[in-house]
């Protein structure tokens, strides 16, 4: 296997890259391909542990033994083959998208037939198999003539064992938490560089399970001219659109200048993505448990936008949207980050030039596969995570998020130019730790259980850990109030998803009913000496947050987002919405001017509710001007996701193949 992939890179294009430069995507490309040795040996292993499986002492153990490495090596030059091919014809190694040729199966043999030497490479597959079998029974004779090595059932037992655990240690490819991902090739530096890392067994089973992503052409057509009066894009567009014969790079892109009345300090910017920040749980609203006082008390010197939603539920989901302006409207079983062909996508952060870029967690980015989003996708990236901090791990989740803050202001203290960080919290989730060392400065509390049930909370355990994400806003934002950098930040904190739950009656039935608590957070935009304090009522949403600070630090940016400046009011007047996706329950829906619409994508039932009060809302409504207008507004920007999900691509990507938008 790493013979092939030297073949590989000797074969094909090297985009620039040394063989010195590729080294390390050679180490790593040796781990995945232990992954999949382990697996087979640990068949043999287990066969051997079988007396009448045991290729030693039975002759149908032999050849049972000789049949599956005889598999294995057709297996291994069969999809090398293969991957040999599609590298060949999309520079991009082997994955699962190749199924799709079977439905129209005649047209792509034809075409393999007419474009290979199929009879050369059917050959060469079974000499190749031929020469691996014969290596194995020579193997396996010398093993097999030679002297018998007498051991204890201890020793023997002891031998199995440490056997099974280094293949097992091979499959999973890491000593740590979170096994080797595929999105690990990613954090080379280039794509190319993961290409030469990965196997073509890593890559295609990795993307079997997104073989059905994809989208409706017809669908996106349909849907880019409903939304262009939304987002900015040139009106004639629909008309372009119908008269192509397919969908051009750059759709909905549009390249956005700084606006008068901004911000031209160069302001750093810190993004706080707030772990399960749900808005009907917190003090903003007037939830009597008063659980978060002091981000209520920031609320009242910032620009606060109190009517926010995520486009779906779920961390992984809400990292996405943020980082990318697109809702991810992978299936249930899934998310994007864990999509070998979404891995590359254009960010506004990149747009921030001159700014060093960070990314804060505490605990490993290698959960759901977010590493490879954020280093691939964002240009020098620093990430600090679990094992570059001094402060001790406290839980599954990491460290402790009041010592997440004080690792990134120490980090942040000392920076010379400006930055743009993001601080990725996690205390606010099972199993609700909060850590011995904080306990005298935290206080923790106890409510009857009545109490909890009817204020949004099912314990006091998540009441306190709720409690402690305040403990550590205040801990940060009093810690950075005292460094120089301070003055000249922009602080934007919102929430990466809400809590299914009883509203109660603090707001009306949809947050309960229609489950909006899931998707209601806080946003909030802190920059005391920069800004002046408000409050914003219009619907917005997690893909508004780059273009807005984009906007407000005057920064020109290339927004392919579905998100709006939400500062821009004058653009935006009247266009207020947020679109909102439930995979579990299969719904698609938009706020909007006091209304929540949404429809089922598996039964088409339609529900229209209001967000204003508990007053219904009439059929004529559903099926009027507004309620069809709703209707096209979540259905076009669920279609336009799907496609903007694999074709998001880097700007820089799309420039150096000289392509460009509309």
């Amino acid at each position: 296997m790493s013979l092939l992939r030297l073949a590989l890179f000797l074969s094909f294009s090297r985009q620039g890259h040394s063989f010195g430069a590729i080294i390390p995507s050679f180490v790593l490309g040796i781990r995945y391909d232990l992954r999949y040795v382990g697996i087979l040996d640990i068949l043999l292993l287990l066969l051997g542990m079988i007396r009448v499986s045991d290729p030693f002492r039975s002759g149908w153990g032999r050849r049972l033994a000789m049949g599956l490495t005889g598999i294995a090596a057709f297996l291994v030059l069969f999809l090398y083959s293969v991957d040999f091919a599609h590298y060949s014809y999309l520079s991009q190694r082997l994955n699962a998208s190749v199924l799709n040729y079977l439905t129209d199966a005649g047209i792509s043999v034809n075409m393999v037939w007419q474009t290979y030497p199929v009879i050369r490479i059917v050959l060469l597959l079974i000499f190749g198999t031929w020469l691996f079998r014969r290596g194995f029974r020579a193997l396996y004779g010398r093993i097999h003539r030679g002297p018998a090595v007498g051991l204890s059932r201890k020793a023997v037992v002891a031998w199995y064992l440490v056997s099974f655990l280094l293949l097992a240690l091979a499959i999973f490819g890491r000593i740590g938490q979170y096994p080797l991902r595929w999105s690990d090739a990613f954090t080379l530096g280039s794509d190319y560089e993961a290409a030469i890392a990965l196997n073509p067994f890593q890559s295609f089973f990795s993307s079997l399970k997104f073989r059905h992503s994809s989208y409706d052409e017809a669908k996106v057509k349909e849907a880019v001219p409903e939304l262009a009066q939304y987002f900015g894009w040139d009106s004639a567009i629909g008309k372009r659109l119908s008269g192509s014969s397919g969908l051009p790079d750059g759709l909905c892109e549009r390249v956005v200048a700084p606006r008068p009345g901004t911000l031209m300090s160069r302001p750093n910017v810190v993004v706080v993505i707030c772990e399960s920040f749900s808005a009907y749980k917190s003090s903003m609203w007037g939830n009597p448990l008063n659980t978060t006082p002091f981000f209520s008390g920031l609320c009242r010197q910032g620009i606060f936008f109190d009517h926010c939603f995520t486009p779906s539920y779920g961390t992984a989901r809400g990292v996405w949207a943020t980082v990318t302006g697109i809702p991810d409207v992978a299936a249930a079983t899934t998310t994007s980050s864990r999509n070998p062909a979404a891995v590359d996508e254009h960010t506004i952060i990149n747009d921030f030039t001159g700014y060093d870029k960070f990314y804060f967690l505490g605990g490993s980015t290698s959960w759901a596969n977010i590493r490879g989003l954020l280093t691939n996708n964002i240009r020098g990236l620093h990430v600090y995570e679990q094992e570059n901090f001094s402060a001790p791990k406290v839980d599954v989740w990491g460290i402790s998020d009041k010592n997440l803050f004080l690792e990134a202001n120490k980090v942040l203290k000392q920076q010379h130019q400006p930055f743009f960080a993001i601080i990725q919290t996690a205390d606010n989730h099972r199993p609700y730790t909060i850590p011995q060392e904080d306990r005298a400065a935290f206080q923790l509390r106890t409510m009857p259980q009545d109490s909890l049930r009817k204020y949004g909370f099912e314990s006091n355990e998540e009441m306190n850990a709720f409690r402690y994400t305040d403990f550590g806003y205040q801990t940060f934002v009093e810690a950075a109030s005292k460094e120089k950098y301070f003055d000249n930040t922009v602080f934007l904190f919102v929430g990466d998803h809400g809590i299914d739950g009883d509203a109660g009656d603090m707001f009306p039935r949809a947050w309960t009913d229609q489950r909006l608590t899931s998707e209601h957070v806080p946003l909030l935009i802190y920059a005391p000496g920069l800004l002046q304090p408000r409050r914003l009522g219009g619907d917005c949403s997690q893909l508004d947050v780059l273009p807005t600070l984009a906007g407000l630090c005057h920064i020109p940016y290339d927004n392919t987002t579905l998100g709006r400046d939400l500062l821009d009011t004058a653009t935006n007047r009247g266009k207020e919405l947020a679109f909102i996706y439930d995979p579990d329950a299969a719904n698609i829906g938009v706020v909007k001017g006091g209304y929540f619409y949404r429809r089922g994508l598996r039964t088409g039932k339609e529900e229209m509710v209001s967000t204003d009060n508990n007053v219904p809302v009439s059929s004529d409504v559903l099926k009027g001007q507004v309620g069809q207008e709703m209707k096209r507004l979540s259905q076009g920007m669920y279609e336009l996701s799907r496609y903007m999900l694999l074709k998001n691509k880097k700007k820089d990507r799309k420039l150096a193949a000289g392509k460009g938008g509309l």
